[in-house]
């Protein structure tokens, strides 16, 4: 397989982030506490109410300028400026430079987590079936679309659906759900730059697991993206344990997407440096 560059392979997760974010309503903004800030070509996002931490990352850097102890600083500013409580720093481990360790433990970020990233060609993809009904997600619908999404991540809901539901107007963003009869089950949104298309935000409702919601949604996308001229698809994952597996990651293998590469995460919290 022609391999897809870790640059536009971080380089879409970032922007998806970036819009998901920066896209919310002002009022939304204030209640969550949302910042976000361009940085080194990578992206910085915080949120100072997100109790999950999921939503405060540092991701994107490497391609356009060098990760040095200055640009971590950078973004370490930003935070602190933010009243953050933490971040996550993805960094893909291509553009880690040699004295990564020094810079790291001098900033005071701690090794936790591995993330998988996945891609395959567009024509590549192997779709499966499912009786759920599977459709793109519409105007009246989109707000019921963020709330199931956030419930079958068991995240909060108040202020973080409004958010993700902003990104309706955006023309990169193409959320789809599944439907059993009138209740929407589950969720998955595409997100389009150029070539490249990622599929996120996937997220089941627990009482309707284990019925190929999740691979019939990765379908789907697929299929938009080959619909819109994407040429690549791009996903990324939690790492499974010995101890637990990770049911996306093997919907995302059987449907046809391959390993890039595991990026470790990086822990920043305001008492660490």
């Amino acid at each position: 397989m022609e391999d897809l560059s870790s640059a536009l392979a971080e380089g879409v997760e970032a922007e998806f982030m970036y819009q998901l974010e920066s896209m919310a309503a002002p009022s939304v903004k204030v209640e969550l506490g949302i910042a976000t800030t361009r940085i080194g070509g990578g992206v910085a996002l915080s949120i100072r109410h997100d109790v999950t931490g999921f939503w405060n990352k540092a991701l994107g850097f490497g391609f356009e300028e060098p990760v040095t102890h200055d640009l971590i600083g950078r973004v370490l500013d930003f935070y602190r400026s933010q009243g953050s409580t933490g971040t996550t720093f993805q960094i893909a481990h291509s553009v880690l430079p040699p004295d990564w360790d020094e810079i790291r433990a001098a900033s005071g970020l701690r090794p936790a987590s591995h993330y998988v990233k996945l891609a395959c060609r567009v024509e590549d993809f192997w779709p499966a079936e499912s009786k759920l009904v599977v459709e793109p997600v519409r105007p009246e619908d989109v707000r019921e679309w963020a709330a199931v999404t956030f419930r079958g991540f068991g995240m909060p809901e108040e202020g973080f659906t409004e958010m993700l539901a902003a990104t309706y107007d955006h023309p990169g963003f193409h959320p789809v759900a599944a439907w059993d009869g009138d209740t929407m089950v589950a969720t998955a949104n595409l997100f389009v730059r150029g070539e490249v298309a990622s599929l996120n935000s996937g997220a089941t409702l627990r009482e309707h697991r284990n019925r190929g919601a999740q691979s019939a949604l990765l379908t789907m996308r697929a299929e938009l993206a080959a619909d819109l001229g994407c040429r690549w698809l791009v996903a990324e994952t939690g790492m499974p344990s010995e101890r637990r597996a990770n049911p996306s990651l093997n919907n995302m293998l059987r449907s046809g997407l391959r390993p890039l590469y595991s990026r470790r995460n990086w822990v920043w919290e305001p008492d660490a440096g």
